[in-house]
């Protein structure tokens, strides 16, 4: 028998009406008794992708990220029907653009790991994670007209070493690379 899962109660507040402060195209910061909290506009979410090509390498991205003031190192990831011609998009068929808009990579399946949230104390967005599954290159990736992204193929034994020596640069990394770090072996088994 598996022993029961402890959680805790409700916050006093949870009750309590919700209350818009500010609202942007993709932002909104919000009010619920003493919680102050950022979410997407519009319900938009987001998927991230693991993905990891044929030669055992991890493709990440990086990119200028204006909230951090640096160059951020990232799993390549985008937002759900964030556009109007998008409306009603898949997580699937999200990461599957947003893979080959950023990496340059087509995935022929993507596998659903969960929903997950980035930061649940300050942040009410989620994501979906997924993994992408037999990758053809299709073109160099960079992202679209208005970004900026540079792809990086890093060997997944030398993964650690590569975030070590990008934050020793005084870069920023994003906590799914953490995550992705400790869980390449047992979560993510085998790497095709």
């Amino acid at each position: 028998m598996t022993d029961p899962i402890e959680t805790p109660g409700r916050d006093p507040d949870a009750d309590l009406p919700e209350e818009t402060m500010w609202q942007g195209r993709f932002v909104t910061a919000k009010r619920r008794g003493r919680w102050e909290y950022a979410s997407r506009s519009r319900g938009i979410r987001a998927a991230a992708i693991i993905a990891i090509d044929d030669q055992d390498r991890v493709i990440l991205v990086s990119q200028y990220r204006v909230p951090l003031g640096r160059i951020c190192l990232e799993i390549p990831a985008g937002l759900i029907g964030d556009d109007k011609d998008k409306s009603g998009e898949s997580d699937v068929t999200a990461a599957i653009r947003e893979l080959e808009e950023e990496t340059g990579y087509r995935a022929a399946r993507m596998e659903k790991l969960g929903e997950f949230y980035s930061s649940p104390g300050m942040v009410s967005e989620s994501f979906t994670l997924l993994r992408a599954h037999g990758l053809t290159r299709t073109g160099e990736g960079g992202g679209t007209d208005s970004e900026d992204i540079v792809v990086h193929h890093v060997p997944r034994t030398q993964l650690p070493e590569f975030v070590a020596r990008w934050r020793a640069m005084g870069h920023g990394v994003d906590v799914r690379i953490a995550m992705l770090m400790a869980s390449l072996d047992s979560f993510l088994g085998e790497s095709g």
